[in-house]
Order: C-alpha cells, then sequence, then structure tokens
C-alpha cells in the first residue's frame, strides 16, 4: 500500500512547524486550503474552452469525446499539456486563471512559509491531462533545471476537481530535496526529462501520494522529486494548476515571468474586466538571474 501524504493543515498557523515539517519531507500537504467557490469558476472556464474545441461530452464529469479529441494531429498538440495550441491559448486568455493563484489562502501560506515578501511567478501551468495517444504521465524530475532562479521556489499544485490517484494525482520522493540538483537524462512526459537516482537513495516506502479533494493542496521545492501517477480514465480529462511562488528577496529568472504560451501579455490581456494583475511584477524591486543551460543537460550518475 502506497505511503499516504501528511497532512500539515493543523500547522497552517505555525510558520516555524511548517517550515520544519517541510525540511524533513521535502513536501506539504492540506486539506481544504482552497475554497470551492474559488476554483469551480475556473474550472468551469476551463471546460468551456473544452467544449468550443468539439472535446467535451459531459461537464459535470469531464468526461470526452475520445474521438473528436484524437482526431488532434500530434503537431498541433501541446504534449506538455494535454490539449491543442490553440486551446491552451484560449485558456491562458481567461482572466481567472491568473487571478486564482493570488488567492488569498495561498498568499497567506507562502508568507508564513517563506517568512519573506513573496513573490507570484506569472508563468501558470494549466495541465489538462487527455486520453490523446501523444500524452504520457509526467515523469520522476526536479522542477529546478525548468524554473532555475532560487531553489528555494515553491511548487503548488492543486486540481481543479476531484483527483483520485486512479486520475493521474502527483506523487512525491519524500526527503528527496536533500539530494541536492539530480542529473538528467531524456523521458517522454511533461518536461521531456528525469532524474537519476541511486538505489539508497528511492525505495517504495518513500514515495509518498494520495487521493486530492476539491481544495486540497501540495507545495514542494524545486528539488523536491515528484510524478503523475497514470490515469486509469480513458475518457476523462485532468485539470490542475502548477504555479510558483519564492521569497521576492530572492533570485527569480526572467522566464518565470513569461507568458506559458505563445501569446504576449498584451494579447492574453485583451478583454479582461479588471487591469489589478497587469505586469503586476514590474511594479516589484526584483533580483533576476540569469538561465544557466547546463542544468538541462543529460550526464551518467554515478552512484
Amino acid at each position: 500500500m502506497p505511503m499516504p501524504f501528511t497532512d500539515s493543515t493543523p500547522l497552517l498557523s505555525e510558520g516555524e512547524a511548517l517550515r520544519a515539517r517541510a525540511a524533513t519531507d521535502g513536501y506539504l500537504f492540506f486539506r481544504g486550503l482552497l475554497p470551492a467557490e474559488a476554483i469551480l469558476p475556473v474550472r468551469a472556464d476551463l471546460l468551456e474552452v473544452v467544449a468550443k474545441h468539439g472535446w467535451l461530452a459531459d461537464e459535470a464529469t469531464g468526461t470526452l469525446n475520445v474521438e473528436a479529441l484524437a482526431a488532434v494531429p500530434e503537431s498541433a498538440m501541446r504534449t506538455d499539456i494535454g490539449v491543442s495550441v490553440a486551446a491552451y491559448d484560449d485558456v491562458q486568455r481567461l482572466e481567472n486563471v491568473h487571478r486564482l493563484p493570488h488567492h488569498p489562502r495561498l498568499l497567506a501560506l507562502y508568507k508564513m512559509l517563506l517568512a519573506d515578501e513573496v513573490l507570484v511567478h506569472a508563468r501558470h501551468i494549466i495541465r489538462m491531462i487527455s486520453p490523446h495517444p501523444a500524452i504520457f504521465p509526467t515523469p520522476a524530475h526536479q522542477d529546478f533545471p525548468l524554473v532555475q532562479g532560487t531553489q528555494n521556489t515553491w511548487t503548488c499544485w492543486f486540481p481543479l476537481g476531484e483527483c483520485p490517484r486512479t486520475m493521474g494525482s502527483l506523487k512525491v520522493l519524500s526527503g528527496s530535496h536533500k539530494l541536492g540538483y539530480l542529473p538528467l537524462k531524456r523521458a517522454l512526459g511533461a518536461g521531456g526529462i528525469t532524474v537519476q537516482t541511486c538505489p539508497d537513495e528511492e525505495s517504495e516506502d518513500d514515495w509518498v501520494e494520495g487521493d486530492f479533494a476539491l481544495g486540497d493542496v501540495l507545495t514542494f521545492p524545486a528539488l523536491t522529486v515528484h510524478k503523475a501517477l497514470p490515469s486509469q480514465f480513458k475518457d476523462r480529462i485532468r485539470l490542475s494548476f502548477d504555479v510558483r511562488y519564492q521569497a521576492l528577496s530572492e533570485p527569480v529568472e526572467e522566464k518565470s515571468l513569461l507568458p506559458h504560451c505563445g501569446l504576449t501579455w498584451k494579447q492574453i490581456y485583451e478583454g479582461w474586466e479588471s487591469d489589478e494583475l497587469q505586469y503586476y511584477w514590474r511594479k516589484l524591486p526584483l533580483n533576476y538571474s540569469g538561465w544557466n543551460p547546463t542544468l538541462l543537460q543529460y550526464g551518467q550518475r554515478i552512484c
């Protein structure tokens, strides 16, 4: 039986205890951190995009028209996301998508966890994992080579709906952040990379996972190894967020402030009702780091 996540919800008001647990486990899991009324409108917006492109069979369950989706050629797909390039551009234009990461409960969590003012990365990733034949589960990896900046950047992962393990929730290698940066090799799935661990660094008892209810949140620093479980549903779409947070005083790589698609911010902001969050990072005293391409080079791990 897989090891379950440790629920850190009781520690939400205790910053020192949260930081101590994170230092030991390399992740934190919270039950019901986000309210349903914050998540469900975003879910509805995403499913409206899926319907617009002709792939939705049932909005309530997220059941897909599998034949229509499979007819999309691989060349038109965002295989790291799960839907077509055109559909993902539509998703990135949604104002609600860019507002949800600034929810007060998330900002309060990271302010406590980081003990500093919080920078919300502008580059939000919305996974829409589908049964298209070109889609593979995300392999075991660390986020740091892909994000860079500070190693103390935290990923916040949460589904936009119920997400049991059988639908492809995330799995974390507990304590793996203590291993430091791990060499890479090629792999199928989002990111296209996987880490190389040694036999004494990884056992089944070290991997933790769980079923996610609406509002549950998983978070971990940039060196924690994690992966997606394979979905056992052949006609469902898994909707989830990858949002990243860091201390405002630490370095950030400029790509973290670019759109996660081929659109410009000007194109994304067209039609928004509010300009409150438009270019918000330009008002902040940021410390930029350079991009290190050697972090994404493949190397052989010597155990």
